[in-house]
């Protein structure tokens, strides 16, 4: 089980990863501060797949959600408010955009029921000694 959410959130990972990469090398690394952003952003989640993929420290599930988070939250800024002056609407880049949401759901949501199963287990293991 442990290796089938391992490899879960190096793909989910990879996918946004290669989204925003492609992005930034047609056309986003000319936006200031966004372009940035973006191959920071596809980095970080290509280096974070590849250190959970082989086993690296739980810690590495927690940075992988809290990037993808992050990544969701500048793509609702970006689709409302706008961030750092820049807006897009809709779902466009198509189809680059949808999968990326989509991949950073699935991380968050891999995270989260990882995290509620360590919950149940400690509860169980909790109510067995006491």
């Amino acid at each position: 089980m442990n290796f089938l959410l391992r490899l879960g959130l190096a793909v989910s990972l990879s996918v946004s990863a290669t989204s925003h990469s492609y992005l930034y090398v047609h056309g986003y690394q000319h936006i200031p501060v966004i372009g940035t952003g973006f191959l920071i952003q596809a980095s970080a989640s290509f280096a974070l797949a590849v250190l959970i993929l082989v086993g690296g420290p739980g810690w590495l599930h927690w940075a992988a959600a809290a990037v993808a988070g992050g990544s969701l939250g500048a793509f609702v800024l970006s689709r409302t408010v706008g961030l750092f002056g820049f807006v897009e609407v809709g779902w466009e880049p198509s189809p680059y955009a949808a999968g990326s949401v989509a991949a950073q759901v699935l991380t968050v949501l891999l995270w989260a029921g990882e995290l509620v199963g360590w919950r149940l287990v400690g509860r169980a293991a909790a109510a067995e000694t006491g």
